[in-house]
């Protein structure tokens, strides 16, 4: 794991990575357990991988924790989760206040429970002066329901005649979003093999680099995390150009 870490360029760093974390459930019925096992047993894999991004000095992580359409999982399933988020964040804030991290949140926080709501409310102001770290919890999130939710806030402000019609560009929309004021994702990881992007972030994953592992997100380490960033530090990035405008330097070599 040394090793690996030792390679990755920190003046190259993703300064957001996003992580879709899959397969708890199928690690747990794997072992012949119920899928809130695999659930508990994410935490440690949560545990890891933000301190190892901590560590290595990256600027954002977000964790798609919870989704809107997780709502409509077995009750029981719900309930545990609830009740294992809560215990965990209880658990935690003296943690993330001591390595400097500060805890974020999106999603439609009014569809969580009170006894959630009050704990993270607690937590964020809690971790609130952190500079280091932010970590982003995506908790009854969806990105249909983001973008749901900015136009109509657009749409209010167009109403109250805040905003002109047609002054809207492609620089309004990320103003209304849940995301306002974080860098897009560069760097998106999904465990347990599976390849979509499932109603997350795709406003902001436009531009990012897609990263898929086999691995269960409960064996889900820093190693794997490592494997993933020197994936991305060997892929150019164009964001639409050629190569030769991204690297100038390669033109005049060919030129020559």
């Amino acid at each position: 794991m040394e090793s690996l870490k030792e390679k990755i360029d920190v003046q190259r760093l993703p300064s957001h990575i996003a992580i879709i974390m899959d397969g708890n459930g199928r690690w747990a019925q794997e072992k012949g357990q119920d899928r809130l096992y695999g659930h508990y047993h994410g935490v440690e894999s949560v545990r890891d991988i933000v301190e190892g991004c901590a560590e290595l000095g990256v600027g954002y992580l977000t964790l798609y924790a919870f989704s809107t359409e997780n709502w409509d999982r077995p009750e029981y399933e719900v309930t545990g989760l609830m009740e294992l988020l809560v215990e965990t964040i209880r658990k935690e804030v003296e943690t993330l206040n001591r390595n400097n991290i500060r805890l974020r949140v999106i999603g439609d926080m009014e569809m969580l429970p009170d006894y959630a709501k009050t704990e993270l409310k607690e937590a964020l102001e809690m971790t609130a002066t952190n500079t280091g770290l932010n970590l982003v919890m995506a908790l009854s999130y969806s990105s249909r329901w983001e973008l749901t939710d900015a136009i109509k806030k657009i749409a209010g402000d167009v109403k109250a005649g805040k905003l002109e019609p047609d002054s809207i560009d492609q620089g309004t929309l990320p103003q209304y979003l849940s995301t306002h004021g974080f860098p897009d994702p560069e760097l998106m990881i999904r465990t347990s093999g599976e390849y979509r992007i499932s109603n997350f972030l795709l406003y902001q994953l436009a531009y990012a680099e897609l990263y898929f592992t086999n691995v269960r997100w409960p064996d889900f380490r820093r190693a794997n995390l490592y494997e993933a960033i020197l994936d991305y530090q060997g892929r150019e990035r164009r964001f639409g150009k050629t190569s030769a405008q991204v690297k100038p330097e390669a033109l005049t070599k060919f030129s020559l």
